[in-house]
């Protein structure tokens, strides 16, 4: 097909044309149209839809979200700045840099007395503890798999096992037991279909955490039956008074089935980093 001089006019026309005011929603209604089955089945986020309404509005105080009321470190952000000077803004190993993996590895050692990680196949950097999530899901997940969640939980859990084609079940956790998950709930909601425990301690949002031998009564459970604990710990320095955080792969026997996921962004400000 040729096209003419003449017709150039007509073509510049058209892309300075001003789309039709339903333009977008249209477009916007045929691609939802389309989606997968699986997307459609994730529920929306209802505080998700709470920071949109409260971003419209003034003087309004956030409880909602973990986000620290300080900035990063300083010596954090010139290691970030002198980094980048160097040029260290290329592509890295799918892992993540080395020295980094390395450094995690030797910091859950020495400050939970945790497993002795090999940084060269047992630790990955990823985009902040919710990818770290979904890929966990993706990993172990196969079409119909549970995953036991205690409720209420971060939104983002419900989401990732849906996507990983596994099966959500829900366990209520309650203010009379300080929204601590107990072994026996545990218990009660295992089926044979049951590949995975989801825990957050510290939890967002209910703020409860687990003593050792809370924990220690969960992994019996978990070792008995077989299952893979997956454990956000991204909050596990921000424990108070005598409490002290445990991280759930330390305990006897449970890190060859714990995923462990832990990051930056709460102890050092760190959240839009996304490490």
């Amino acid at each position: 097909m040729t096209t003419t001089t003449s017709s150039t006019p007509v073509l510049e026309e058209q892309v300075r044309r001003p789309i039709p005011a339903n333009g977008n929603s249209t477009l916007r209604r045929s691609l939802e149209s389309r989606l997968s089955e699986r997307v459609n089945t994730v529920p929306p986020s209802a505080i998700r839809r709470f920071f949109d309404i409260a971003a419209t509005m003034e003087d309004v105080i956030s409880l909602g979200i973990g986000e620290p009321n300080f900035v990063t470190p300083p010596p954090m952000i010139v290691a970030g700045m002198e980094s980048l000077r160097q040029g260290q803004t290329a592509y890295t190993s799918n892992a993540g840099m080395i020295e980094l993996r390395e450094a995690v590895a030797g910091m859950l050692e020495r400050r939970y007395n945790g497993p002795a990680y090999d940084p060269e196949k047992e630790v990955l950097i990823t985009v902040g503890v919710s990818e770290a999530m979904y890929l966990a899901m993706q990993a172990i997940l196969d079409p119909g798999d549970e995953v036991i969640v205690p409720q209420p939980c971060f939104v983002s859990y419900t989401a990732d096992v849906i996507l990983a084609g596994g099966t959500v079940v829900d366990v209520p956790t309650y203010a009379s037991n300080n929204f601590v998950l107990t072994p026996e709930q545990i218990e009660a909601a295992i089926t044979p279909r049951t590949k995975a425990l989801l825990i957050g301690y510290p939890c967002n949002p209910t703020g409860a955490v687990m003593n050792r031998q809370e924990m220690l009564a969960i992994a019996e459970v978990a070792q008995r039956h077989d299952l893979i604990v997956i454990s956000d710990e991204i909050y596990d320095r921000l424990v108070y008074g005598d409490h002290q955080h445990v991280m759930f792969a330390s305990l006897p026997g449970m890190a060859e089935r714990t995923i462990h996921l832990g990051g930056m962004s709460k102890d050092y400000a760190m959240t839009g980093w996304r490490i």
